[in-house]
């Protein structure tokens, strides 16, 4: 019986080789995220990302946020000022996932920003370095009024202004 013999053992060794990227692509911990790296995390396919948002709006209002994606919608959510709120996902495996949030606050307007996009936030080729943890202020600067934050010492946040075309 020599290996070549049997498909069904090649069949087998495939389908535990592609079980195992994947079982090792997912982050199954409940550790808490790191900090942003441009390290190898966006190659992996369903990478486990962390989204923080922190209401940081120069009035001190309260901050209402409304995210959701193709997938996922996370309903109305009311951030008190100097509050954060969170939520995790996986990238799926087209990495395509986009998560769009729509602020609003008092004195404060109506704005739509992407707070997750592969191209900016996954993306090892991208601008900007990869993220496990997307950490963002909102509203700290009328200029640029929504930033990415960096826990490492040394780097400055990316900040962006609002998305609020179609």
């Amino acid at each position: 019986m020599a290996f070549t013999n049997k498909p069904h053992f090649i069949l087998m060794f495939m389908i535990s080789f592609i079980l195992i990227l994947f079982v090792s692509a997912l982050d199954l911990s409940n550790a808490p995220a790191e900090a942003p790296t441009s390290d190898g995390d966006g190659l992996l396919p369903l990478a486990g990302k962390h989204v923080v948002i922190h209401n940081k709006v120069k009035n001190r209002q309260i901050l209402n946020v409304h995210c959701r994606s193709s997938e996922d919608d996370f309903g109305m959510v009311h951030i008190p000022w100097n509050g954060t709120w969170d939520f995790r996902f996986h990238v799926n495996f087209s990495k395509t996932t986009k998560f769009r949030c729509h602020f609003t606050w008092y004195r404060g307007g109506s704005h739509y920003f992407y707070i997750f996009k592969v191209s900016r936030d996954d993306s090892p080729f991208g601008h900007f370095p990869v993220c496990k943890e997307c950490i963002w202020e909102v509203g700290k600067d009328d200029e640029n009024p929504i930033c990415r934050i960096v826990r490492e010492k040394g780097y400055l946040p990316w900040c962006f202004k609002w998305e609020d075309g179609p």
